[in-house]
C-alpha cells in the first residue's frame, strides 16, 4: 500500500511505494530546495508524479520503484536529484530472463504459479439490465454494424450508417429507442495481402469477431469484390452463417456505389423493427467480459487507477465475470507477476512464448521495446518500459490467470485472460473486443480520448487535476485515493458498480461523445506488398 509522505516543509508532498524502493513520488509539482525527506533535499524542481532519489546511486546501479527493477541509473544519483530520462535507462536489461540467464544480477523469477489462489465466489452473483439474446449470451448494448471486408468499401459502409445517424437524420431512427445506433467499423487493409498468411487470418478473426459480437443484433459485410479478402472466404474460414442478420454483398455485384448505399439502407430497414424488439431484464454479472486498458498513462497510474481497477476486478471475477488484460509490450518487464498466477504451466508459457516473439519482433526490425513509454507517458513521469508494465499489470487485480489469447482469439474460460496485442490502445481494444468483450474500462492520466463501439468504455483518471481539468472525458476520479478521500477497497467497490450501471445502459463519457466508430483498427502485422 502506497505511504503519503509528510514533513514540516512539505506536507503530504512525497509517496512512498515500497520499503525497497530507490525513489519515492512527487505528489505535487515540488520546487528546488524542499525536503521530501528528513535530510533529503531537492536539488531541482520536480513535477508532479515525477521520481526523486532517496539514496546514492552509482552509474550501472539497478534502480527499484514497487520494489521491483525499473532501470539502470545512467549517470551517479545523489538523494534529492530528479530520477528520469536523463539519468535511467533500461540498457542491457531488455531482453534479460530466468531462461536466458542473468544480466549483471538482474533475472526475472517466473515462478510459475506460485501464487494462485483460489477465488472466492460470491452469491449470490450480482446483476446488471442486459439484454439476453436467443442463443443465451447477454448484450450490454443494442447495435447494427456494418463492417467491411477492404478499404475500398469503406465509403459505401459510412455512407449507410449516416443515413441512421441520430444526429442527422434523426427521424430514421425515432421508432427504434431500443436500438442504440447504426455503426460503421471499417479499416485500411483487406488487400495485397497474402491469401494464406498470418496477417489476413487475424482480419478474419477479427472481423468474425465483431460479426459475431452480442452487442450486434444484426451485421452487413460489405466488400467490393475484387479483394484479396473475399467475403465468401472470409464466412467459411470463420464458420459464419450468412443471413438476416448476417447479410454479406460487394458493390460490384450488387451493380456501383449509388446501388450498394441503396442494399445496405434497404436491409437495415428490413431489421430495425426486430432489432427494436429488446428489453432489458435482470442478467448475472457473470455475463460481463471487461476489457483492461490503459492510455496517456503517467506516474500517478501505477498507485491510483490501475490498482484501483484490479480491485475492481477481483471483484467482478469474484461474482463470477471475466476480464481480459492485454497490449503485450505493457507488460514486458512485469510478466513474471502474471505467470506466477498462472493456473498451468501451459498458461504460463504461451505467455512467455509471447514476449519472446515481441522481443525477436522489434530486434529485427531494428527497434526496441522501451520506445514505449511516449512522449505523453514520460511527460507525465514513466521513465522506461519496465516502470510502466509494473504499474500496468495492477489493473488484472490479484486472481489467476486462466487463460492466455492471440489477437481476437476467443475468450473460452471465465476469470481473468490475457490477450496478445500491440500497446496501440485502438489496435489493443479492437482485439479485446473481438474476443467477447461487453465492457471497457479504460485508465488515463494524461487524458486519452476514446470510445470503441459497439461496447460502451468507461475512463478511469489517474489524477483529480486531470479530473478537474478534463472532467467532460472521465467517469471516475481515482486521483481521490492520493488526495486521502477514499480507500482503495471503498474506490474498487465504486468502480465494480459502475461497470454494472453502464452494463445496465447507462451511457459512458465517451458514449455521449460519439467515439467508437473511428477507433475500428484490427492489427496490421503482414506486409503490404
Amino acid at each position: 500500500m502506497a505511504l503519503i509522505e509528510h514533513t514540516t516543509e512539505a506536507p503530504a508532498s512525497i509517496i512512498r511505494l515500497h520499503e525497497r524502493d530507490d525513489v519515492v513520488i512527487a505528489r505535487t509539482p515540488l520546487p528546488e530546495g524542499t525536503e521530501v525527506l528528513p535530510g533529503i533535499v531537492l536539488t531541482t524542481a520536480v513535477p508532479a508524479a515525477h521520481k526523486i532519489a532517496i539514496r546514492a546511486l552509482d552509474s550501472g546501479d539497478m534502480v527499484r520503484r514497487y520494489g521491483q527493477i525499473i532501470g539502470r541509473a545512467t549517470r551517479p544519483i545523489a538523494p534529492g536529484d530528479h530520477v528520469h530520462v536523463h539519468n535511467l535507462s533500461i540498457g542491457d536489461l531488455e531482453g534479460a530472463g530466468q531462461e536466458q540467464g542473468d544480466v549483471k544480477g538482474y533475472s526475472k523469477d517466473y515462478a510459475i504459479g506460485s501464487e494462485v489462489t483460489p477465488v472466492e465466489r460470491i452469491s449470490p452473483a450480482a446483476t446488471f439490465m442486459g439484454i439476453q439474446r436467443a442463443d443465451g449470451r447477454v448484450a450490454t448494448r443494442n447495435y447494427i454494424g456494418i463492417l467491411t471486408s477492404v478499404n475500398c468499401s469503406a465509403t459505401v459502409a459510412h455512407a449507410i450508417a449516416d443515413h441512421f445517424r441520430r444526429d442527422v437524420h434523426p427521424e430514421a431512427m425515432a421508432p427504434y429507442p431500443n436500438v442504440d445506433g447504426v455503426v460503421a467499423l471499417t479499416h485500411g487493409v483487406g488487400c495485397a495481402v497474402a491469401a494464406d498468411g498470418e496477417a489476413l487470418e487475424m482480419l478474419r478473426r477479427t472481423l468474425a469477431g465483431y460479426a459475431r459480437h452480442v452487442n450486434f443484433a444484426a451485421v452487413l459485410v460489405i466488400g467490393l469484390g475484387c479483394e484479396t479478402n473475399q467475403i465468401d472466404a472470409l464466412i467459411e474460414s470463420q464458420g459464419l452463417k450468412p443471413g438476416p442478420r448476417l447479410h454479406p454483398f460487394t458493390i460490384q455485384q450488387i451493380g456501383g456505389t449509388t446501388k450498394a448505399i441503396a442494399e445496405g439502407i434497404r436491409h437495415i430497414e428490413q431489421l430495425l423493427n426486430e432489432a427494436n424488439q429488446v428489453e432489458r431484464t435482470p442478467c448475472s454479472v457473470e455475463h460481463l467480459r471487461v476489457a483492461l486498458q490503459c492510455g496517456g498513462s503517467d506516474g500517478y497510474s501505477g498507485i491510483t487507477a490501475n490498482p484501483a481497477l484490479g480491485a475492481a476486478v477481483d471483484r467482478l471475477i469474484a461474482h463470477g465475470g471475466s476480464a481480459v488484460l492485454a497490449e503485450t509490450p505493457e507488460v514486458y518487464g512485469a510478466e513474471h507477476l502474471l505467470t506466477r498466477r498462472a493456473v498451468t504451466p501451459a498458461v504460463a508459457h504461451k505467455l512467455i512464448e509471447r514476449i519472446h516473439w515481441w522481443e525477436e519482433f522489434c530486434r529485427v526490425r531494428g527497434a526496441s521495446l522501451d520506445n514505449n513509454p511516449s512522449a505523453g507517458n514520460k511527460a507525465g513521469g514513466l521513465t522506461t518500459i519496465l516502470e510502466k508494465s509494473l504499474g500496468a499489470v495492477a489493473k488484472a487485480g490479484t486472481t489467476p490467470l486462466v487463460e492466455v489469447l492471440e489477437y481476437a482469439e476467443p475468450m473460452r474460460e471465465r476469470g481473468l485472460a490475457f490477450m496478445d496485442s500491440p500497446g496501440f490502445d485502438p489496435v489493443s481494444v479492437t482485439g479485446q473486443v473481438a474476443s467477447g468483450c461487453n465492457l471497457i474500462a479504460f485508465t488515463t492520466g494524461r487524458g486519452s480520448a476514446f470510445g470503441c463501439a459497439p461496447v460502451p468504455s468507461m475512463k478511469l483518471s489517474t489524477n483529480s487535476a486531470l479530473w478537474r481539468h478534463q472532467s467532460d472525458d472521465m467517469d471516475i476520479n481515482c486521483g481521490a485515493l492520493i488526495d486521502g478521500e477514499i480507500d482503495m477497497e471503498t474506490l474498487g467497490e465504486q468502480i465494480f458498480q459502475r461497470f454494472l450501471t453502464l452494463a445496465s445502459g447507462e451511457r459512458s463519457r465517451s458514449e455521449r461523445h460519439g467515439y467508437g466508430q473511428q477507433e475500428f483498427v484490427p492489427w496490421q502485422i503482414g506486409v503490404i506488398t
